[in-house]
């Protein structure tokens, strides 16, 4: 009797314990977006690769069009916002594959699934980490490579705003591809595959903003359908990568 006893005041003692938590379904949303863009923020500043590469990789292409071509003033005007577009799509892809490579790896993307917390939720906190750390230093940067390339200086304006807007969308839409891919091996090409097409309309319309105002026309349309574009892939695309997690998580048990 003493054990029973004994028993069942620990069992009373633990369940008091644990009714001090809150649950976590009561965790607001808001905090748990914000948890995991800190924690993912935190882990890109410690893995200087990961945001740094696709930097280098954006200044690097840019800076061989001057030297390919010749630095005729006319031509490089002209070329601007085709080659800072394309190249700043392709650095964006460099940093794709790593963006839940790292988690599905050790374990931690298979305790988010069966966290009970709300993927997609998480989804959109990893995702804005990623743009913060690979599509805005582009977007900061890109001012400096358009006055290498000879861009109008009333262009620079719409060249930000179009990168804001197009590295968003870019970082959503590559988000499918990476958890379509996430449990795949060598994945890369596989996922240039499956991201690059649906990446065209954010790339022709980012690019003809900045060379409709380079060329003196208006510039809002292509601004507001990069706009509606963005304002798809923030709202749709959580859904879709959640989705395509757990049918990676279940794919690799």
């Amino acid at each position: 009797m003493t054990h029973q006893g004994q028993t069942t005041g620990q069992v009373r003692a633990v369940s008091s314990e644990n009714a001090s938590y809150p649950a976590r379904a009561e965790v607001p949303v808001g905090k748990l977006c914000a948890r995991f863009f800190h924690r993912d923020i935190r882990l890109a500043i410690r893995s200087t690769g990961q945001w740094l590469n696709p930097l280098l990789f954006f200044v690097i292409v840019v800076s061989l069009f001057p030297l390919g071509i010749g630095p005729g003033p006319n031509m490089l005007a002209t070329i601007a916002p085709g080659v800072l577009w394309v190249s700043a799509l392709l650095a964006m892809m460099l940093s794709l594959d790593t963006m839940f490579a790292h988690d599905y790896r050790d374990g931690t993307l298979e305790q988010m699934v069966v966290s009970g917390y709300p993927l997609s939720v998480i989804v959109i906190g990893k995702v804005l980490a990623h743009w913060v750390t690979s599509g805005l230093p582009l977007v900061l940067l890109s001012p400096l490579l358009g006055l290498m390339m000879q861009l109008p200086t009333d262009a620079y304006g719409v060249l930000i705003l179009s990168l804001l807007l197009g590295t968003l969308s870019l970082s959503f839409i590559g988000a499918i591809g990476a958890a379509l891919t996430v449990s795949i091996s060598q994945s890369g090409v596989l996922l240039s595959l499956l991201v690059l097409p649906l990446t065209v309309p954010v790339l022709i319309f980012g690019s003809g903003a900045v060379s409709a105002v380079a060329t003196g026309l208006e510039a809002s349309a292509h601004v507001s359908l990069l706009a509606a574009i963005m304002a798809l892939s923030v709202s749709l695309a959580p859904v879709a990568i959640a989705g395509a997690i757990r049918i990676g998580v279940a794919a690799s048990r």
